[in-house]
């Protein structure tokens, strides 16, 4: 049975048994080839997938899914999903209204080529990063490529279906100068394979990891930060809960009845924007088959809306923002898809810090609080040119105090998937706390 058939039967049982019923169900493929001294050390071939019920029975809610979608398997889920529901307490559960969301295909023939070509995205990588001498290492050179079909429909009359996914070539390699050993790590993500270059990519990770070679420590003090694009995104990970609808509701975000208020600088602009062309996680519609949309969570420095789902809009009397997220295997959750800081007039290099890799971003920041000290790497700017790389350091402070900071952006986005799947351009911080040697 298709995904397409599988969730048509179930919506037809539940309604044989006077249920309400949302179906969602998904099935990715994955290849991943690997290089290792001029031969493909590994390829990984997958595929996995299945079908997730969340169902109304007076008011109550249950889950249930299966990776089996023949019928006595699906029969199993739905009086699973109901025996769940009618152990809850809470009565308040519903499911939105629905409508014809059509079908999408986002990536065409973007992933389309023949295996001997993906294979030398992988062993072309590999040895364009070999040729530079100061390369010591290279412990990956991969070229992957992931692809999702999911489909959704409800008995409330949502009914639709999309393909996404996208490729990626990365490098892991150590790289030394002398003394000095760096090592490196270099994504690049695209929608269409034949947008990935294997020598652009190697040219790009020799180049961000080979400035960092002959790093000295860092003064400590208070310095102007230039956040590169990556490590902004970074550090914004993980405070994306703040905009959750969800973390409002259970009173753990300190945005909480700030709507309409200036939290941050004017020069800083954050929203989402599902639908982007260069977006590499676009989605038509959410997980309860909301048609999504570009949302401004933040205006110019003023926080202009929350992300939400129909639970979280409904309590807190707003609208779904169409940031609906679950797995088949999930619960309703929100999420982002393409986290967006907006590009500005530009930055122009004075002096301070240029920081280009932040460490242990989760373990050293406390999204509640606000709180964050983190290992960093970078280049010192004098007189707007780099000096020398530097080592050794923590930027700490809080998130809170350091978006009224923001001074400038720059004019050119810059997309990655790695901590959070978004853009931002540069970002210039005034006075920012460094704690170095």
């Amino acid at each position: 049975m298709t995904l397409q058939e599988a969730k048509t039967y179930l919506l037809e049982r539940a309604r044989e048994r006077g249920v309400e019923l949302e179906a969602l169900a998904t099935k990715s493929r994955e290849l991943s080839l690997s290089a290792r001294e001029g031969d493909l050390e590994e390829i990984t071939a997958a595929e996995r997938g299945g079908i997730g019920v969340r169902v109304i029975v007076a008011g109550k809610t249950g889950y249930a899914y299966s990776e089996d979608v023949s019928p006595t398997a699906l029969d199993w889920v739905l009086s699973e999903a109901i025996e769940n529901a009618e152990l809850q307490t809470e009565a308040d559960g519903f499911l939105p209204a629905g409508s014809q969301l059509g079908r999408s295909d986002l990536i065409g023939e973007g992933l389309s080529a023949p295996l001997e070509q993906k294979k030398r995205l992988a062993l072309d990588l590999e040895r364009e990063v070999r040729q530079d001498e100061r390369v010591q290492q290279v412990a990956s050179a991969a070229y992957s490529e992931r692809e999702f079909q999911t489909e959704l429909a409800s008995s409330e009359g949502a009914d639709g279906g999309y393909r996404s996914g996208y490729a990626y070539q990365m490098v892991n390699a150590v790289m030394a100068a002398g003394e000095s050993v760096k090592q490196g790590f270099e994504l690049k993500v695209a929608r269409d394979l034949h947008a990935l270059d294997p020598a652009s990519t190697a040219q790009e990770f020799l180049r961000r990891t080979g400035r960092l070679l002959g790093a000295r420590d860092l003064k400590s003090g208070r310095y102007t930060a230039y956040f590169e694009p990556a490590a902004f995104l970074t550090l914004l990970s993980p405070f994306i809960s703040l905009w959750s609808g969800k973390e409002v509701l259970e009173g753990k975000s300190r945005l909480a009845g700030r709507l309409g208020e200036k939290i941050a600088s004017s020069a800083f602009t954050l929203y989402d924007d599902p639908n982007h062309p260069e977006g590499l996680m676009n989605a038509p519609f959410d997980a309860e088959g909301t048609p999504t949309r570009k949302v401004y969570l933040v205006r110019e420095g003023v926080l202009e809306s929350f992300m939400h789902n129909s639970v979280t809009a409904r309590k807190l009397n707003a609208e779904s923002t169409g940031h609906a997220q679950r797995s088949y295997k999930g619960v309703l959750n929100v999420g982002p898809r393409n986290l967006i800081v907006a590009p500005g007039q530009g930055v122009e290099l004075r002096d301070g810090v240029l920081i280009t890799d932040l460490m242990g971003v989760h373990a050293g920041a406390n999204p509640i609080s606000g709180d964050f000290s983190l290992q960093a790497l970078g280049l010192k700017i004098e007189g707007g040119e780099v000096a020398y790389p530097v080592e050794n350091f923590t930027i700490s402070g809080n998130f809170f105090d350091l978006l009224e900071r923001i001074v400038a952006t720059g004019s050119e986005l810059e997309w990655s998937v790695m901590y959070l799947a978004g853009a931002s351009p540069t970002v210039e911080v005034a006075e920012l706390a460094f704690a170095g040697a």
